[in-house]
């Protein structure tokens, strides 16, 4: 069993309760290190990220999730953490362009600062495509990534089964990092999402998926061949989506806003 002194934060995306890792650690360990840290007898969150020096010189620094996949939360979550203080000290949004696990380019994210409080907002990795799929739910494909989105009324116990095996299936067929199921209720516009990382072997009804809410607005722009702004809400709260589509190009950009908190830095032991 790995033993380390962990240096972490833990910071509240939505209620995507999320950690990040500020000490170096191979990747081979960090799996067995995420899952001991997430379990609720440690620090227990729903995902852990990995801070890293960035490759690119453009970048101003580098996240890795546990499980290779993209995370907007947490890469809002590091934005908000390696924003510089001072600069944001004055009331003025700050850009961090950030490398991410499971995005083929660079990500852009807008911070800005209101007491302890960090209003972000992350512009997001586009989809490769975005079809029907059985059932009529709607596939929304990433290079790194599938989420299905579905379209029903409040979700009961046998739909949540459903989208559980749903993502099981996905996950061992599809060649992704994550897959995720996104339970969307049109008349309301809350959005109850299920995140599943095979490499971790996890099933999360997360209270808050900022990829999940930027899959659902392409799903909304390319359904409705037109740009769209939404706010979503989420078991943990709001956030605001938007995709912008062009009657030519198709999706031409999607953003995700939200709230971040730093709730807790330090050392871990496992």
């Amino acid at each position: 069993m790995i033993s380390h002194e962990i240096d972490f934060v833990k910071l509240d995306p939505t209620q995507n309760m999320t950690l990040l890792v500020r000490t170096e650690h191979p990747e081979e360990e960090h799996r067995d290190i995420a899952l001991r840290l997430m379990a609720y007898e440690h620090l227990h969150a729903e995902q852990v990220g990995f801070v890293r020096k960035p490759g690119s010189p453009d970048a101003d620094i580098s996240l890795r999730m546990a499980g290779g996949e993209f995370c907007g939360n947490a890469c809002m979550a590091l934005a908000a953490l390696a924003a510089p203080p001072d600069e944001l000290a004055g009331g003025h949004p700050v850009d961090v362009v950030l490398e991410a696990s499971g995005a083929r380019d660079l990500v852009r994210c807008r911070v800005l600062r209101h007491a302890r409080e960090y209003t972000c907002e992350l512009a997001m990795p586009l989809p490769e495509s975005v079809e029907r799929g059985a059932d009529g739910v709607a596939l929304v494909r990433y290079d790194d990534s599938l989420h299905v989105v579905v379209e029903t009324g409040r979700p009961d116990r046998a739909l949540r089964t459903w989208a559980q095996r749903l993502a099981a299936r996905l996950g061992e067929r599809e060649d992704a990092s994550l897959v995720g199921v996104m339970l969307y209720e049109p008349r309301s516009g809350h959005l109850t999402p299920l995140v599943h990382v095979p490499l971790l072997g996890s099933a999360v009804w997360e209270r808050g998926c900022g990829s999940g809410a930027a899959a659902l607005a392409a799903y909304l722009a390319w359904k409705g061949r037109t740009s769209v702004t939404t706010r979503v809400r989420q078991p943990g709260g709001v956030m605001t989506v938007a995709a912008d589509h062009d009657a030519r190009g198709g999706l031409t950009g999607v953003r995700v806003q939200g709230t971040v908190r730093v709730v807790a830095e330090g050392r871990a032991y496992l």
